[in-house]
């Protein structure tokens, strides 16, 4: 499935944040988001807009390799954020 190409770092903290993350610090433009589900992790999102394809093709194979999701299911939930 392709990425889309209008995502931003705030789109991204809601989508993750329905698998648990949440926000544990920020540093300028840049936000960690820390979850203890299926052991720690911590990802770091840019406050871009829009972020740039291979930055978010990064993050998302992270997230799901962590989570344990298809990548096209959440690239769905991207496509169809609030």
């Amino acid at each position: 499935m392709r990425l889309p190409r209008d995502i931003t770092g705030q789109d991204l903290i809601k989508v993750f944040a329905k698998h648990g993350y949440q926000s544990t610090r920020q540093s300028g433009s840049h936000v960690r988001l820390t979850t203890t589900k299926k052991g720690t992790h911590n990802i770091t999102i840019p406050l871009h807009d829009p972020l740039k394809v291979g930055t978010l093709n990064s993050i998302l194979n992270e997230v799901c390799s962590h989570v344990g999701i298809d990548k096209d299911t959440l690239i769905l939930e991207l496509s169809d954020r609030i």
